[in-house]
């Protein structure tokens, strides 16, 4: 065993902080690099590591090779899109934050009819059963059929914040994918597929005091 490069003769010695621990060459206690990961949720899984209802989890269906890691936020059980994983506690509740301004975007697709001017009015937030929800960045994709594809912006991520936003519009929303989380996107991920995030990328969006 070493001490800060030294081999030691006794165990009957103080270690600070500060200190540099080896066994066999081995660092102990060294505090793990700060991973963040891409993962395109499906449905079907809760975003949880132990379900009660005992319904399949999005840790359960991870590639093999990766860390134990916890989600940055959650999609629910009908949600599907990005997802956002670390190794680090500490920065996943950091980017959780509303106070952090980053804009969650989703595509919905809605059973329904709006117009964009009903849309326009969610940029002064809403109320809905007593809850108040800030403002909201909704643009009318298309219209299809008896459904519309909207796109939404929101930087809260108040429980079920799109589906409760819409349905006080008369919309019924039957599929919803986050396509970005802050400055990460989820791009052409496939459903299931993970990706890590390179730290020179991690550096840039968070500052390098994330990594």
């Amino acid at each position: 065993m070493k001490l800060n490069g030294v081999v030691l003769d006794t165990p009957a010695i103080k270690v600070g902080d500060g200190d540099r621990i080896e066994v066999d060459g081995r660092i102990i206690g060294a505090a793990e690099a700060t991973r963040l990961w891409r993962y395109h949720k499906p449905v079907g899984l809760v975003t949880t590591h132990r379900d009660p209802a005992g319904r399949a989890t999005v840790f359960e269906h991870l590639p093999p090779g990766l860390p134990r890691v916890i989600s940055v936020g959650r999609l629910d059980l009908t949600s599907e899109g990005l997802l956002l994983l670390t190794n680090d506690g500490e920065l996943a509740r950091k980017l959780e934050l509303p106070s952090n301004g980053w804009l969650r975007r989703y595509r919905a697709r809605a059973f329904g009819r709006v117009t964009q001017e009903e849309l326009d009015h969610l940029k002064d937030g809403i109320t809905i059963d007593g809850i108040r929800y800030g403002s909201i960045d909704a643009q009318l994709e298309r219209g299809q059929g008896a459904n519309a594809w909207i796109n939404v912006g929101i930087t809260e991520g108040k429980n079920r914040e799109v589906r409760r936003v819409l349905d006080a519009l008369g919309l019924k929303v039957n599929r919803l994918i986050r396509v970005s989380y802050g400055p990460f996107q989820l791009g052409t991920l496939e459903p299931g597929a993970v990706e890590e995030i390179p730290r020179k990328i991690i550096k840039e969006q968070l500052g390098k005091d994330a990594v």
